[in-house]
Order: structure tokens, then C-alpha cells, then sequence
């Protein structure tokens, strides 16, 4: 129950943070928005709430003494699973307080990359005035709240990765992987080459016709014969 339980914690926190990777990617282009922001805002607070269960649920089953080796061995590798996670998750946290900083949402100076907003005056007011952009503006300047309580939250995600080491000592270099690296690739490549080859083969056999042998044959023969004729009236003249 409780390999299955970490198994599944683990699983929401690699999605969590795949999807605020892909979303910090987005910042300071053209659909940048206070929309974006929010969700960033969002996503890196489930991704941390997420941690720390998952971090809470490993940590107390790898200081269990009686933990048998084989399942040590399982919940090691989810360990080290957990980390790389949270490492992903710091380092595009500060790539976000970085874009953040880079290109703020509402600046009096002029934006450093084009937001993709164009037609006539008109149509540009119209969407200006919306009722989600009259909100925001009414809510005042969101990054200017939120890039200093996401600098904080890296500063703890970073103590939370000093603490985890220092509760469960687990060394990445001696963990062993169940399968070698590339393992997946080299199947799939296996897999198609052997398709490939069966294909091929099957061309080549289906390509062999008897009559078109007997066929090739005699011609050849025909082509021999020409050419011995050919020497032969050339050495008598």
C-alpha cells in the first residue's frame, strides 16, 4: 500500500511539474498574460504541495529499520525519482522569477517583446476594456506581488532539498536502475529495424517469380552466345 501510495504521489508531482515546465516556457512571449501568471501561480503551488507529501510519505518509509531489501531498493529508486523532480521544479522556478523580472505584465516602459495585439483602435479598446481585464486592473500589478512570494518559495523548495538529504541519506551514483540507460530507445529501434528487414525480405522473396527466372536465364544465355559469336567472327576476319 504504501509503494503504491508513493507511486501515485510521485506520478501527480511529474505531471504537476511537466505542465508548469511548459508553462514557464510560455513567459514573455506573445501569450503572456496576467491569465498565464495566475496559472503558473497555481500549478507551482500544487506542484509544492505535492512535494512535500511526497516527500513526507518517502522519508518516513526509507527510516524504517525493518524494511526488507528488495522493497529499500524499490523505494530508493522512487527516492531519487523524487529528487530529480524537485530539482526540475527549482530550476524552472527561477527561470520564472527570471522571465518574471525580464518582461513585467504592466511596465510604463515599453514591453520587450511584441504581445501579438493588433487591428484598429477600436477593436484593440474593445478588448482592452473587458470585463477579466477590468478585474485585473482593479486587482492591481499581479507580478509585482508575485515575483517576491516565488522568490521566497524557491528559497524553500531549496531547504526542503537540504533537508530531505539530510533525513534519508540515499546517494543517486548507488542507485541501481532496473534497466539500463536507453533501454526503451534501443527496443523501439530494435523492434523497427527487425520490421524493416522483415520487410524487406519479404519483398525480396515475394519478388521471385520462377518464370521471371527462367526468363533472366535465358536471356543471359542469349547475350552469351552473342558474345561468343561476335569473338569468333572477329578472329576469322
Amino acid at each position: 500500500m504504501a509503494r503504491e501510495e508513493c507511486k501515485a504521489l510521485l506520478d501527480a508531482l511529474n505531471k504537476t511539474t511537466a505542465c508548469y515546465h511548459h508553462l514557464v516556457l510560455t513567459v514573455g512571449g506573445s501569450a503572456d498574460s496576467q491569465n498565464l501568471r495566475e496559472e503558473l501561480q497555481k500549478t507551482r503551488q500544487k506542484a509544492r504541495e505535492l512535494a512535500v507529501a511526497t516527500g513526507a510519505r518517502l522519508t518516513v518509509v526509507l527510516r524504517d529499520r525493518s524494511l526488507v531489501a528488495e522493497e529499500r531498493a524499490e523505494f530508493e529508486r522512487l527516492w531519487v525519482a523524487f529528487s530529480g523532480c524537485l530539482d526540475l521544479l527549482e530550476a524552472d522556478m527561477q527561470r520564472a522569477l527570471a522571465l518574471g523580472a525580464a518582461f513585467p505584465l504592466h511596465a510604463p516602459r515599453r514591453p520587450l517583446v511584441r504581445t501579438g495585439v493588433a487591428g484598429g483602435s477600436s477593436a484593440v479598446a474593445a478588448r482592452a476594456l473587458s470585463a477579466r481585464s477590468l478585474r485585473h486592473e482593479a486587482e492591481g500589478d499581479f507580478d509585482v506581488v508575485d515575483l517576491p512570494q516565488l522568490e521566497r518559495e524557491i528559497l524553500q523548495v531549496g531547504e526542503m532539498i537540504d533537508d530531505m538529504e539530510m533525513r534519508v541519506n540515499v546517494p543517486r551514483w548507488t542507485v541501481q536502475a532496473r534497466q539500463t540507460a536507453g533501454a526503451e530507445l534501443l527496443s523501439s529501434a530494435s523492434a523497427g529495424a527487425s520490421s524493416a528487414g522483415a520487410m524487406s525480405l519479404e519483398e525480396r522473396s515475394g519478388s521471385c517469380d520462377p518464370s521471371k527466372a527462367l526468363a533472366a536465364t535465358v536471356f543471359s544465355a542469349v547475350v552469351l552466345v552473342a558474345v561468343a559469336l561476335a569473338l569468333c567472327v572477329a578472329k576469322l576476319s
